[in-house]
């Protein structure tokens, strides 16, 4: 607030005055009218003058105690919540997603006739790429049409598929290895097509010669692997010998039975609740959604074990699962690249906010607390 020289601050003076000088609000004291209550504070001031320069000191402190400190300190720059620093972000540090990268599903509109649909971004080529082969052939055979969300289990996950466990499945499905839910090494290198595999060392090196982040790079804080980063827009962990995708909110992944079987990855699921990264390398993660999650997340709690459906129903059907180049007029997506400065803004915000309703930065964030931002690309 600024400063002005208002009744309540020569009241003050006053008060103060007169703790050195009883006179300053002495009754016989007299003059010219004054703002009520300042109790001849001239005349006392006099007085103190004639009185020696002990008197004058105490008095120039305590003015210059209530001088605008205020309006002599520069204005602090308000820090840009990270939502702000994301709507700034220019065209050049967003990354587009490839039409056949995304898998899309229709599920029956809900009571008040409203469409709902579910936009997933497939993984990257280097992990899970048997499991996304098959998503890609049963897309392409309309597998999932007429089959429906089966679970929604509360702070977890929503699980779709056959309920009847007895739909014949297309030919030519993959049959996948434990040893697949994670990639050997870390991958370098922007395109897919020139990734390098490499230690853990070499990947701690080449993420610190590339970092764009600001002095301030936030720390990856994790119990789960000794490290974290992000590569091509997605959340990884990685230790001295393999890298492998996390299961934040919204990531999808292959539902399965008992080891050694894997899934086929007609059976999908997608996190709706805090972060299950003890999932971590015990099943495979095929994506994550882009668009639509409030379709999934808002739906009714299963009430059987582990949230299933106990009733047909229940379950939420499902119209179609497509590939979105099998879609007509979708649109455009993108996601805000994980190498650019944007991100890096962006990440470093996520860590530790500055903006006006916090009082205290964190000093670190959970991987998953740095959700990657996808948006629908501009025409």
């Amino acid at each position: 607030m600024g400063f002005e020289p208002t009744i309540r601050f020569w009241r003050i003076l006053t008060f103060q005055a007169s703790a050195f000088d009883h006179s300053a609000t002495a009754p016989h004291c007299s003059g010219s009218a004054r703002p009520s209550g300042t109790r001849c504070l001239a005349q006392g001031v006099k007085g103190w003058h004639k009185r020696g320069m002990k008197h004058n000191a105490a008095f120039v402190a305590l003015a210059l105690l209530a001088a605008p400190l205020n309006a002599q300190e520069p204005a602090k720059p308000v820090a840009l919540a990270p939502g702000e620093i994301v709507a700034a972000a220019p065209a050049k540090d967003w990354a587009a997603i490839p039409a056949s990268d995304l898998l899309i599903m229709d599920l029956a509109s809900d009571a008040k006739g409203t469409s709902r649909r579910v936009v997933i971004q497939l993984m990257l080529p280097r992990y899970s790429a048997g499991w996304i082969g098959n998503i890609r052939i049963l897309a392409t055979a309309h597998w999932w049409d007429g089959t429906s969300v089966n679970r929604v289990q509360d702070n977890y996950v929503v699980q779709w598929g056959d309920a009847s466990e007895k739909k014949a499945l297309p030919s030519g499905l993959a049959s996948l290895p434990e040893s697949a839910y994670m990639s050997r090494g870390m991958p370098v290198g922007a395109p897919v097509k020139t990734a390098g595999t490499v230690t853990v060392s070499d990947a701690l090196a080449w993420l610190k010669a590339n970092s764009r982040a600001p002095s301030s790079t936030p720390v990856l804080t994790d119990i789960y692997a000794p490290h974290t980063s992000f590569w091509q827009g997605w959340p990884l962990a990685f230790d001295s010998k393999n890298s492998w995708p996390v299961h934040c909110y919204g990531m999808v992944g292959v539902g399965r039975d008992l080891p050694p079987n894997t899934g086929t990855g007609a059976e999908l699921y997608t996190v709706i609740g805090h972060a299950p990264r003890h999932l971590d390398r015990n099943i495979a993660l095929v994506g994550r959604v882009i668009e639509g999650i409030e379709h999934l997340s808002a739906l009714p709690r299963g009430t059987g074990a582990l949230g299933f459906y106990e009733t047909a129903e229940e379950r939420v059907p499902i119209r179609s699962v497509r590939l979105g180049n099998d879609v007509k007029d979708l649109p455009k997506f993108e996601y805000l690249s994980t190498e650019s400065k944007s991100f890096a803004a962006y990440a470093e915000a996520r860590a530790n906010r500055r903006d006006a309703f916090f009082i205290r930065p964190a000093g670190g964030a959970d991987i998953c607390n740095i959700p990657v931002p996808v948006r629908r690309a501009k025409p």
